[in-house]
């Protein structure tokens, strides 16, 4: 499959820092890749540079065949930043409409995306009244707008209540259901972790990680959790047969390498007399990014 957005050695340079190091990454049709990487790393850079707003040092970028700032390229992307700003004498509606007239679909789809977002009800409110949450939910209707070929998502659950992120990824699934490339960055670990194909790691201007999620575990060697829960009074023999650790009384924890989990659980499983249930906890991606994060990681 021919990848949407290709990023080819990228180097950009602010004064004696590099900001981006010969970064590659690349997305294909209805992929949705998270870019994680503490504040400094280079996550908004590189979302610059794919929207032309900042030029490239060195290596090359391409939005479906097209070079960032380019015409084409402007049509085919869709970017929501982190603080979305509109003109607040405008009503949701009418600002919406503009973008609609802007990206030359029309303003048909207006009052379905206004209903997607949640806006319906203030569509007609002037955007000064609206809530941080619901500036950003009407910058999210912008990004479906003419179901662009690439997104970049900054940052996108911004001032949204719980309900509003599970809304908000259920969009992005649509959005890649409909073969858009989705690119999020994104601080929030745990709402990224079940809802991306890809996790891409930045540290000080370097690609550090670049994988799903089950392939940088098993390339970590970070340990699997096990809980074993004993029956009546077997406790202290799982934990000095197993070597792990008595948790709450009744159960026994031990961590164990990836190449060992099956081994292990085939073990306890054996031992039907003694244990009563097995809890299995795989390195999470707060676990992964953190080491893959840290100076020194592979």
């Amino acid at each position: 499959m021919t990848d949407i957005l290709s990023i080819d050695s990228a180097v950009k340079r602010r004064g004696k820092l590099l900001a981006l190091d010969a970064v590659s990454l690349s997305l294909a049709p209805g992929e949705r890749v998270a870019l994680l990487g503490h504040n400094g790393a280079g996550k908004s850079t590189l979302m610059k540079l794919v929207l032309g707003l900042t030029r490239l040092d060195g290596g090359a970028i391409r939005i479906a065949g097209a070079r960032p700032g380019s015409n084409a390229a402007r049509l085919a992307t869709a970017f929501l930043p982190e603080a979305v700003s509109f003109h607040k004498s405008l009503t949701g509606r009418d600002q919406l409409a503009l973008f609609a007239r802007l990206a030359g679909v029309g303003t048909a789809p207006v009052p379905g995306l206004l209903e997607r977002v949640g806006l319906a009800e203030a569509a007609d409110r002037r955007i000064g009244t609206y809530s941080k949450g619901m500036r950003q939910r009407l910058g999210l209707a912008q990004v479906l707008l003419g179901k662009p070929a690439v997104a970049l998502l900054d940052e996108p659950t911004s001032g949204l209540d719980p309900i509003s992120r599970q809304e908000l990824y259920a969009i992005i699934d649509e959005l890649a259901a409909q073969g858009t490339a989705v690119l999020v960055a994104s601080h929030a670990l745990t709402e990224v972790e079940a809802r991306t194909d890809r996790i891409a790691i930045l540290r000080k201007g370097r690609l550090v990680a670049n994988d799903t999620l089950a392939s940088l575990s098993l390339r970590a060697g970070l340990p699997t959790k096990l809980r074993i829960r004993a029956r009546n009074g077997e406790a202290d023999r799982i934990a000095a047969d197993s070597g792990g650790t008595r948790v709450n009384g009744a159960s026994v924890e031990l961590f164990c390498a990836p190449e060992a989990k099956m081994d292990q659980l085939r073990r306890f499983a054996s031992m039907s007399d003694a244990v009563e249930d097995i809890e299995m906890t795989p390195p999470r991606l707060e676990d992964l990014y953190r080491h893959y994060a840290q100076e020194g990681a592979q």
